[in-house]
């Protein structure tokens, strides 16, 4: 039986590089897997998935599975949907029609919430609807477990306001504990 998966992690946790390696072994079984992202995720050339270790791969956008007839779709072991805070109520219902309607296992990977410790609107309703949910985990600089996103300025701040998605990565931001995140010590 198929099941919607949402494995969540705090900037830099290796969701990426997680979501390439299950699409490798998919592959490596004879199997087909479909990797996905949603096309607001412009950090990376377009229609591929990379992490910050090398590894990268060819993706579909998440908006053109979303057109894919079920025939279409039939034809895939498993959809692997990378940065998946960034998809819609109606995009993550249509996951759910994947695994419900077409037995197809999904497993989704993103951030669960953003800088402010707000959900995004794909994290949230994965949240509510996904069958199994998993932390991948990183540290904070202090050593404890790194459960939120901190978006810091050029001079090393941290923001506390402004929109929710600004694209980036470590140059942007890092990985804290909840105590440093409430404290604005990123270091």
């Amino acid at each position: 039986m198929a099941k919607l998966y949402f494995r969540y992690g705090a900037m830099g946790s290796s969701k990426s590089a997680n979501a390439l390696m299950v699409e490798y072994n998919y592959h490596e079984r004879g199997k087909k897997a479909l990797l996905v992202k949603p096309q607001l995720d412009t950090r990376d050339e377009d229609a591929y998935v990379s992490s910050r270790i090398g590894l990268k791969s060819k993706a579909v956008y998440l908006e053109k599975l979303t057109e894919m007839k079920d025939e279409e779709l039939a034809a895939y072991d498993c959809v692997i949907v990378d940065e998946a805070q960034f998809a819609v109520k109606e995009q993550i219902e249509f996951l759910v029609h994947l695994v419900d309607d077409l037995n197809i296992p999904v497993i989704c990977y993103g951030l669960r919430t953003d800088f402010k410790r707000e959900f995004f609107e794909g994290s949230m309703w994965l949240m509510a609807w996904a069958d199994v949910i998993e932390e991948i985990k990183t540290v904070c600089w202090c050593g404890k477990a790194a459960t939120c996103n901190a978006r810091f300025d050029e001079a090393g701040n941290m923001i506390r306001s402004g929109e929710q998605i600004v694209m980036g990565a470590n140059d942007r931001y890092i990985a804290v504990c909840r105590k440093h995140h409430r404290s604005g010590q990123l270091k």
